[in-house]
């Protein structure tokens, strides 16, 4: 009697019209399930260790650059967050050494909308750390409206580009007498809607905040490219690559960060689409540690594998051009006249005393 009453209960609450609603309602919930899986994107399927090798993660105190640098942590790595607020840094640094157990991460101050800023990290990187084996050009700005750097340089190609460009140099000699080593720039596919106009690299005469992002993701691959070619026989790699589209605070100037009815409309569709940070960090960490790619140099990769950039970021003469310019900009080329000086200088001074004691 037990049981027909049960069977009667169920028989009346799962009508067939409930039951379809409810099927309907499963079908939904695993479409959704199956969607958010597929835009997470690959997982970094190497299992390396990092146990002795230095790495740099730039803009590390959040997002992208703090979940890479807690699964490079948890390999084993010196982690060094590079990071231009140390309050959020030393906070996100004691969030990953309580996370992996790896006492051996470090805050340093860097600003990369500052070229004295660049300069003071790189030369205490250089006094301190015996070696580099990574480099991760994470942070970045998009979006924004118009701003300068300290320097006068447009804010979203002045950190994207400049400053990556300018902390990669001074950090070069480092990374050789390290190798194997390897460059990481984060870049995007916006890359592919970017353009480089030598005539308003600085945005003077026009500035579209969209236009300005995508050109600086651009030039990060033509700098990647570039970087490979005149890396060739150090045993230093550089590449790029595409994150995907992540939830982070990079997106806070766009309109659905600024305007609420955007993020009402199109906030579940945001939702359903996006990476989380821990998964737009994946193919980070696949360039940093997966031993494939040990000798693989100036190509791009999203999702964690080798894919085809867009035809402008190939373009050797542009590639080119943009160093000499970016050089130009940073005062990178008279860095060089001023160390080339210091040491005819410094040798003058050898022969000299070697004379005198003749």
């Amino acid at each position: 009697m037990a049981s027909k009453r049960v069977l009667g209960v169920i028989y009346r609450v799962f009508t067939p019209r409930v039951a379809v609603r409810l099927s309907i309602l499963g079908t939904a919930v695993g479409c959704t399930i199956l969607l958010r899986d597929y835009f997470g994107g690959a997982v970094c399927k190497s299992e390396n260790r990092l146990d002795g090798k230095t790495v740099i993660i730039t803009g590390a105190n959040c997002g992208i650059g703090k979940e890479t640098a807690k699964d490079l942590a948890r390999r084993g790595g010196h982690v060094i967050l590079a990071c231009r607020d140390e309050k959020k840094a030393e906070k996100a640094r004691r969030e990953i050494v309580d996370d992996t157990g790896n006492q051996d991460v470090v805050v340093r101050k860097l600003d990369l909308a500052s070229l004295k800023s660049i300069r003071e990290f790189a030369q205490q990187i250089n006094a301190e750390e015996s070696n580099l084996h990574v480099l991760i050009n994470n942070a970045g700005i998009m979006r924004c409206p118009y701003l300068q750097t300290e320097d006068g340089f447009e804010m979203q190609f002045g950190v994207n580009h400049l400053g990556h460009f300018y902390l990669t140099n001074l950090l070069l000699d480092k990374m050789k007498s390290s190798s194997p080593s390897r460059i990481i720039n984060v870049s995007s596919l916006a890359h592919t809607t970017g353009d480089i106009d030598f005539n308003n690299l600085n945005s003077e005469s026009e500035y579209r905040t969209a236009d300005a992002y995508s050109d600086s993701k651009l030039a990060n691959i033509l700098f990647t490219h570039e970087l490979s070619k005149r890396l060739q026989g150090t045993g230093v790699t550089a590449n790029s690559l595409h994150p995907g589209v992540v939830k982070t605070q990079i997106g806070r100037f766009t309109g659905l960060y600024q305007s609420g009815f955007s993020a009402f409309i199109l906030g579940p569709i945001f939702w359903l689409c996006v990476k989380t940070p821990k998964q737009g960090a994946q193919t980070s960490v696949h360039c940093a540690v997966d031993s494939e790619l040990e000798n693989v140099s100036g190509k791009y990769f999203s999702d964690c594998a080798e894919k085809a950039c867009g035809p402008k970021g190939l373009d050797d003469a542009v590639a080119k051009r943009l160093w000499e310019e970016s050089a130009r900009l940073v005062g990178l080329d008279q860095n060089d006249k001023e160390d080339e000086k210091q040491q005819m200088l410094s040798t003058t001074g050898e022969d000299s005393q070697q004379q005198d004691k003749s």
